[in-house]
């Protein structure tokens, strides 16, 4: 077997939950629910939750689950292909077996594979509806992928739904499905902590003695982005004065600018970050703007920052950042 042939089987493994993991009942009701219309996008910036969230709720369902984490290296179509025949045939046994042959050698096009999982999947005895998560799906770019996908979306049988998580929207359909009643959507609002989830994520972390009104400050500070709780929970233990700690939290807090350089800025392509870099200087900056008038000379900018607002990828400053009266907010996905 080639090294391009070779299966990475921790890929195919629901993720455990993490420890401090708070359940969200609320979220895991509404997915059960958005089942009903066939594929689920959970599209929200880095830190929300989204993987620990369908992690919880697909360990916890009766339904079989075919998990497949993707990477970079998923652009290739055969790889992508090969991954998702495998994580199906470990929910529906046999799949892998009658599909695997028409993965090789690669094809023109693969709708001939998936014609092959639909028709499978739509002749599988009884009512259980397999399960397809694919996470991390903003990392795939190659436009072989996404076609192939769209057309098992467009003739998706009824033994199987799909649920996709990403930073942004992804490149297919979602305009068409939504308007057949076939997609439902969380998103950061969703996604966001409520102030009870806040002082449990808060609380777990960072002990019960934790006062009331750090939680709450907390929680209005980091407006519900997940990591930013866990952050700051994390800079909390050992703290002799939570209060004052609390008081003087904010974006500028190593923890938050390593997580953001990290898992931010650093996976953004490069005209993105020169955008960024250049309007960094300026104090505000009006978020509908940004994805239609960019830097000159950086005009490759555009696209992919508009996709980003458009998921919710907005800069702010946090309360008490430099900034006229403290105002604003460093929150991923922040209402403007």
């Amino acid at each position: 077997m080639s090294e391009q042939d070779a299966l990475l089987a921790t890929k195919l493994h629901v993720p455990r939950p993490q420890p401090g993991f708070v359940p969200r009942p609320r979220l895991v009701e509404a997915l059960g629910e958005g089942l009903a219309r066939g594929l689920v996008v959970v599209c929200a910036p880095a830190g929300f939750g989204k993987t620990a969230l369908l992690a919880d709720w697909a360990g916890s369902g009766r339904r079989p689950v075919a998990w497949l984490s993707l990477d970079t290296a998923d652009n290739d179509p055969a790889r992508f292909w090969r991954h998702v025949v495998a994580a199906l045939d470990g929910a529906c046994p046999g799949i892998g077996e009658r599909a695997g042959p028409l993965l090789g050698p690669p094809p023109s096009s693969f709708d001939g594979l998936v014609t092959a999982l639909i028709n499978e999947l739509d002749a599988r005895p009884g009512d259980d509806q397999v399960l397809l998560v694919l996470d991390d799906y903003h990392l795939i770019d190659a436009q072989p992928v996404h076609a192939a996908l769209t057309f098992l979306l467009e003739h998706l049988p009824a033994g199987l739904r799909l649920v996709l998580t990403s930073r942004s929207d992804p490149p297919l359909p979602l305009a068409r499905l939504r308007a057949r009643g076939q997609l439902a959507e969380l998103r950061a609002g969703e996604l966001r902590f409520t102030s009870d989830e806040a002082a449990a994520l808060l609380r777990e972390a960072a002990g019960s003695g934790l006062p009331g009104a750090a939680v709450a400050a907390l929680a209005a500070r980091t407006e519900g982005w997940a990591a930013g709780l866990q952050l700051a929970a994390l800079s909390l233990r050992g703290q002799a004065d939570p209060a004052r700690f609390v008081a003087a939290f904010s974006g500028s807090h190593r923890y938050i600018l390593d997580y953001l350089t990290g898992e931010v800025l650093e996976q953004q392509p490069e005209p993105v970050r020169g955008f960024l870099l250049e309007t960094s200087v300026l104090e505000t900056r009006a978020a509908a703007g940004a994805g239609t008038r960019v830097p000159a000379g950086n005009l490759g900018a555009g696209a992919a920052v508009r996709r980003a607002v458009r998921c919710g990828h907005r800069p702010h400053r946090w309360p008490g950042d430099a900034g006229a009266g403290g105002a604003g907010r460093l929150v991923p996905g922040a209402a403007g």
